[in-house]
């Protein structure tokens, strides 16, 4: 299916920052739609396209390997490429829609907004209009996560309701507040990192399966209303 199939009655997961086998197999497992590898040094969630390329190997079709890069250069981005089958590319960065269509080549590609006060959410959408998606994050001090929320009920609603088809919610979810997110927002997917991890950078296979669970929870208690 995909991270970005939008359903109104199912909302899509991503499980973002996984670096083993172990990893891997517990998100697919737990049902996910997608999982995303961090090609960003810095990140304590950081892995190597040849690693990354292992352990996409382990994904069954229909589940999207989304490579998350954060200014890359053209030599870094080819290296990726070379090595692993993405799916998705998620421009975390301070790319310009010019360099995200560049480095994409025609492959989907979502943009991160690092959400804070007074972020101009129909700037945005408008001046990257031709990507898969939008992820919004939380601004924190580097690139992503954090595990920091933002506030929701700044997001207007009617810019909601227009892009709720590519808004992919991000930014310190966890098993207690997606449900809340997805019952106000009605985003395409959620995507989790830290939210899942027993210390930094160590994901928890009963966070995820139980983080999965209160999607599907949040998703069915939606339809029954």
């Amino acid at each position: 299916m995909g991270l970005l199939t939008y359903s109104s009655g199912r909302t899509r997961v991503k499980i973002c920052g996984l670096k083993t086998a172990a990893d891997v197999d517990s998100a697919v497992s737990a049902g996910v739609d997608a999982v995303g590898f961090v090609f960003y040094p810095p990140s304590v969630r950081a892995v190597s396209p040849n690693m990354a390329a292992q352990l996409i190997s382990r994904l069954p079709a229909g589940v999207d390997a989304v490579g998350l890069v954060v200014n890359a250069t053209d030599a870094e981005f080819a290296a990726i490429r070379a090595a692993a089958s993405i799916t998705l590319w998620q421009f975390h960065g301070d790319e310009t829609p010019e360099r995200c269509a560049e480095l994409a080549a025609g492959e989907p590609w979502m943009k991160a907004a690092r959400v804070g006060a007074g972020f101009a959410f129909d700037d945005f959408s408008l001046q990257y209009g031709d990507a898969n998606a939008f992820l919004l994050d939380a601004l924190v001090e580097g690139y992503g996560g954090g595990g920091v929320p933002f506030d929701w009920q700044g997001i207007p609603q009617t810019w909601v309701s227009e892009n709720a088809p590519r808004v992919v919610l991000s930014g310190g979810l966890n098993t207690h507040n997606v449900g809340e997110a997805i019952a106000r927002l009605h985003p395409c997917a959620v995507d989790v990192s830290s939210g899942v991890e027993r210390s930094r950078g160590v994901k928890d296979p009963a966070l995820m399966t139980e983080f999965v669970k209160a999607v599907r929870a949040a998703d069915a208690k939606a339809s029954s209303q």
